[in-house]
């Protein structure tokens, strides 16, 4: 009689539902991206104006409570399409506002977007490959993130450049630190809701890619 069996079986079965959501989530995750990106550029093609901060804000944290209110559900998949089409009407304006108002707009956008490319492709794989734990940077990437937040509304309020590029600097830290750590979550069975994951990465890759954005057009904007 093999005594281990249970425990061995309930390995299996925890492994086979990790794969599942690790599967569903990065499906998930390309389908939204690409769908951002269609909504981005619907919204420079038809050069439709930035909703503003406020709205902004009202949007994206709007749909993110349904989000997460109707996780559980088809509906969930329903507004996470809606909440990163919406980042993608956002995103537009800033691409095309890049693109037309520096010489070498096209290839800041390119690096920036490679770059994101770069460092989500680069964390995931290392979690991927060693199954490392980062549940343990939860608390200061939770704590890091509200207080950058903060830190970048009071720049815009008040035209800080200074503080700005301060809060893209910690921004790019923060969101390569919040792949790290749901990255984990999924290999390690932390995270077992693919909606929700897909929403983590997703701000992520969105975050990450407007802070690149952002150095580069202060540091090499005028090449």
């Amino acid at each position: 009689m093999n005594l281990n069996h249970p425990t061995t079986a309930r390995v299996a079965i925890s492994g086979i539902e990790i794969n599942k959501v690790l599967r569903n989530t990065y499906a998930l995750l390309s389908m939204t991206l690409l769908f951002s990106a269609l909504t981005a550029g619907l919204s420079m093609a038809f050069s439709w104006p930035h909703p503003g901060m406020v709205l902004t804000l009202v949007g994206y944290f709007g749909l993110l409570m349904l989000t997460t209110k109707f996780r559980n559900s088809s509906l969930g998949i329903l507004f996470v399409f809606a909440l990163t089409g919406f980042m993608g009407l956002t995103l537009g304006p800033i691409i095309s506002l890049y693109v037309t108002a520096f010489p070498n707009g096209n290839q800041l956008v390119m690096t920036a977007l490679g770059g994101t490319g770069l460092i989500f492709l680069g964390l995931s794989s290392y979690v991927l490959t060693t199954k490392k734990d980062f549940t343990f940077i939860g608390g200061m990437l939770f704590a890091g993130i509200l207080i950058a937040f903060l830190a970048g509304i009071g720049a815009a309020i008040f035209s800080i450049p200074s503080l700005s590029l301060a809060v893209s600097a910690m921004f790019v830290l923060l969101m390569s630190g919040l792949i790290l750590f749901q990255t984990s979550q999924l290999v390690n069975g932390g995270e077992t809701n693919y909606i929700m994951a897909t929403v983590t990465l997703y701000i992520s890759i969105y975050n990450l890619f407007l802070s690149l954005l952002h150095l580069l057009g202060i540091f090499g904007g005028d090449d």
